[in-house]
């Protein structure tokens, strides 16, 4: 059976939470634990809980299935799902600009 990649799991909180501009305080107090758990989890000097690893993702706005995705065979559904879920707070405007994006990159020719 295949461990469970608990650095990649902090280091991916860590990326989302400053993309963000979020600091690790705010997760903290949204996750009801203390700033030091935050930052122990994305140094990898703890393993994350599931209910912290929910809390956590509430507080950045992201999906369980975002963060773990790296540890599933199919991630593509994943990354769709993270997609889709990131497109609800768009703009029409802004929705119409990225369809057009992935238009472009879809008809890009391949590596």
């Amino acid at each position: 059976m295949k461990e469970i990649n608990f650095p990649r799991i902090g280091a991916k909180i860590r990326e989302i939470r400053l993309s963000k501009g979020l600091t690790q305080e705010y997760v903290a107090n949204i996750a009801d634990v203390n700033t030091s758990h935050i930052s122990n989890i994305e140094n990898n000097h703890v393993k994350i809980s599931l209910p912290t690893l929910v809390h956590v993702c509430n507080a950045l706005d992201t999906t369980i299935d975002y963060i773990l995705a790296d540890e599933y065979d199919q991630t593509s559904s994943v990354l769709e799902q993270e997609i889709l879920h990131e497109l609800h707070s768009c703009t029409d405007r802004t929705k119409k600009q990225i369809l057009e994006i992935v238009r472009i990159l879809r008809d890009l020719p391949s590596e």
